[in-house]
């Protein structure tokens, strides 16, 4: 352990001595967790974040039963499933083809109308079976894959969608003719718009969520899944790529959950403390900070100590709650369940 290190965990460890965290939460279904027998109150557990399928009368009953609220996650951007079937959804890249799947992940095209459709009509439905107390965006981003050390970093989305919404919204204008010349100008002649624009696509979506949410009268939170990279990381692809712009965003969203798997990302522990620190400082309040850590062994070992010390960062500067990375990873390993346990009933 480096002296670094050493003084991050000491310095979150005494931070959390003395902090309570409103959240203290677990990600993905819970049947893992209750199928060794135990209780969510007796680990200080009151949030479970749950993708909207996975969701189910008995868990928001159980949970309930034993203390905790339900969010649901949706999967706001992911297209796999979708634009095989639906090809006018399928991200264009500026060579004016279909962009390829990265390793594991397919992206939709933010400004198909269709698409944007489905999306409202599943939240509505999720919303009107499901009391859920939140509703948490994940991959809200263009086509890309960021959860790697190298992440994929396609230019997209350049489909008749989005050259038209494009000029209408800035005013812009193009040329007729092949997708990669007019994709070729935009690039040369109107990138800073461009951009812009994008990363306006993206607040629309948390605009069209928030208003469904609404609509049904519903009290739930409205949260983001978030890159975890900094303003300057990979060359400002969180802007430039992915197209998301916090100052933008954080008006229209409660929560933000910066992602900070380190070992996916190939990073050593104590880079969760130093990200949540810049997130602290990022947001300044506007929005409250609950960090999503890593259990998960992958793509190596990541050991009891190891989530214990991402749990403590993760919880320290301006997090007002914490979750980790995945219930089976914590479930599956008892050193890791007692660790958890140990910190939420200290931060209850």
């Amino acid at each position: 352990m480096t002296r670094r290190t050493a003084l991050a965990l000491l310095g979150s460890t005494l931070a959390a001595q003395e902090k309570k965290l409103a959240i203290r939460g677990m990600y993905a279904s819970p049947k893992p967790f209750w199928d060794t027998g135990a209780k969510l109150s007796d680990y200080g557990v009151n949030a479970l974040f749950v993708h909207g399928s996975g969701l189910s009368d008995d868990i928001i009953t159980r949970a309930a039963a034993e203390g905790a609220r339900v969010f649901a996650e949706f999967p706001t951007l992911n297209g796999r499933g979708y634009v095989e079937k639906h090809p006018e959804a399928w991200p264009i890249n500026e060579k004016g083809e279909q962009a390829p799947a990265a390793t594991w992940f397919m992206g939709a095209c933010p400004t198909e109308p269709k698409f944007r459709e489905f999306r409202a009509w599943q939240l509505g439905v999720l919303l009107d079976k499901f009391p859920v107390a939140g509703v948490f965006m994940d991959y809200v981003h263009w086509h890309a894959q960021f959860e790697d050390p190298n992440p994929t970093l396609p230019e997209t989305c350049f489909c008749p969608s989005c050259l038209g919404k494009f000029q209408q919204d800035t005013g812009t204008s193009l040329p007729s003719g092949p997708t990669p010349e007019r994709a070729r100008r935009i690039l040369d002649n109107h990138d800073a718009a461009w951009r812009t624009w994008r990363c306006r696509q993206l607040v629309e979506w948390a605009q069209m969520l928030r208003r469904v949410i609404r609509t049904r009268k519903s009290e739930a939170v409205l949260g983001v899944y978030h890159c975890p990279w900094v303003d300057d990381d990979f060359n400002g692809a969180r802007r430039r790529t992915l197209g998301i712009d916090i100052d933008m965003l954080v008006a229209e969203l409660d929560v933000f959950s910066p992602m900070v798997y380190h070992a996916i990302m190939g990073r050593a522990v104590e880079w969760v403390g130093d990200n949540v620190a810049w997130w602290s400082q990022r947001l300044g309040g506007r929005a409250k900070l609950w960090p999503i850590v890593q259990a998960l062994n992958k793509p190596r070992e990541v050991t009891p100590l190891e989530f214990n010390n991402a749990l403590r960062l993760g919880a320290s500067g301006a997090a007002t709650g914490v979750m980790m990375f995945t219930v089976q990873a914590v479930a599956s390993d008892k050193a890791k369940l007692e660790a958890m346990g140990r910190l939420y009933r200290s931060w209850s």
